[in-house]
């Protein structure tokens, strides 16, 4: 038994409610809450996002991932690093070395709804989509500073080193 020090008003607080999906869709999106996690065996580690929606309905909604960065199994890892590398190009970060310097940059996500698995009902899945063209993050600027050499051709961009061939 808890006995509380006053009696307590429910007529006063508004109660919590069933936690609901976010529809699926483009949503402008920034990170808000990182932080590394262990995971639930103990054999690994992940890191946790929280990210605020922006605009539209579903302003100042809350969503969650999990990156599995720390993992024995190598294809997770991958993964989750690939996640990582996804959310740099989409806040146009691409050196970090702490999660906090991805933290309120405005990007766009893609929302998906995954399917009931392993005993638990359906999630929200996301997909961390690159700027899309004549758009910028805020990190990065619209255009590449001019060549001193006056060149007016843009930059090669680097290929992914899981899309190369060997």
């Amino acid at each position: 038994m808890a006995r509380f020090d006053t009696s307590f008003d429910a007529t006063s607080v508004e109660p919590t409610t069933a936690y609901e999906l976010l529809p699926a869709g483009k949503y402008r999106a920034q990170i808000v809450e990182s932080e590394m996690r262990v995971t639930k065996n103990g054999m690994g580690q992940f890191l946790w996002l929280m990210l605020d929606i922006l605009e539209g309905e579903h302003k100042g909604r809350k969503i969650f991932d999990q990156l599995n960065l720390v993992n024995p199994n190598p294809t997770t890892v991958e993964i989750a690093q690939r996640t990582l590398s996804a959310i740099c190009h989409a806040t146009g970060r691409m050196h970090v070395s702490d999660s906090e310097e991805l933290h309120l940059i405005p990007m766009t996500i893609q929302v998906k709804i995954r399917p009931p698995k392993n005993g638990y009902g359906e999630s929200n899945a996301i997909a961390y989509l690159p700027p899309e063209q004549g758009s910028a993050p805020a990190a990065r600027p619209l255009r590449p500073a001019p060549d001193p050499a006056g060149s007016s051709v843009p930059p090669k961009m680097a290929s992914a080193p899981w899309n190369k061939k060997g």
